[in-house]
């Protein structure tokens, strides 16, 4: 009877690791198309990904807010004003204050970000910086 244990547990590894495989097997072919999706959004939306430190999900979070507002404008005149600040408030109550974002076709900065919270894109003319900073508690002796 040992044996036909050993042999049930043996068999019982095998076929777990099988499955593991094929599991591990879908989980990266399913990363792969949600890469390519990815970037197909970004192709046809005439966005472009200057630099950044931030994972996929927020990046596409960001580029759909963005394109959102975007779309929303009834006339051709960006309101950068308003982009950024709804690209904030919007970052501020998903991921949790300390969001920063800077919108225009023209200009220059230099900042100090959080690991994985910086993006800088563009949509077609419009410029977009977003990044997050570390909030320190106040000190009240």
């Amino acid at each position: 009877m040992e044996e036909a244990e050993k042999e049930l547990e043996r068999r019982s590894k095998f076929l777990n690791s099988l499955i593991q495989k094929k599991k591990n097997k879908v989980t990266e072919q399913q990363q792969e198309q949600v890469k390519e999706q990815h970037d197909n959004d970004i192709k046809l939306k005439n966005i472009h990904v200057r630099a950044c430190d931030m994972s996929l999900p927020l990046q596409k979070h960001a580029f759909q807010c963005a394109c959102n507002h975007l779309d929303s404008m009834p006339s051709k005149k960006i309101d950068s004003k308003h982009l950024a600040l709804s690209l904030k408030k919007e970052f501020d109550s998903s991921y949790g204050p300390a969001w920063h974002c800077i919108v225009g076709t023209s200009f220059g900065s230099y900042v100090t970000h959080s690991v994985g919270g910086f993006l800088y894109f563009s949509i077609d003319k419009v410029h977009i910086l977003l990044f997050k900073t570390v909030v320190e508690p106040l000190n009240h002796s």
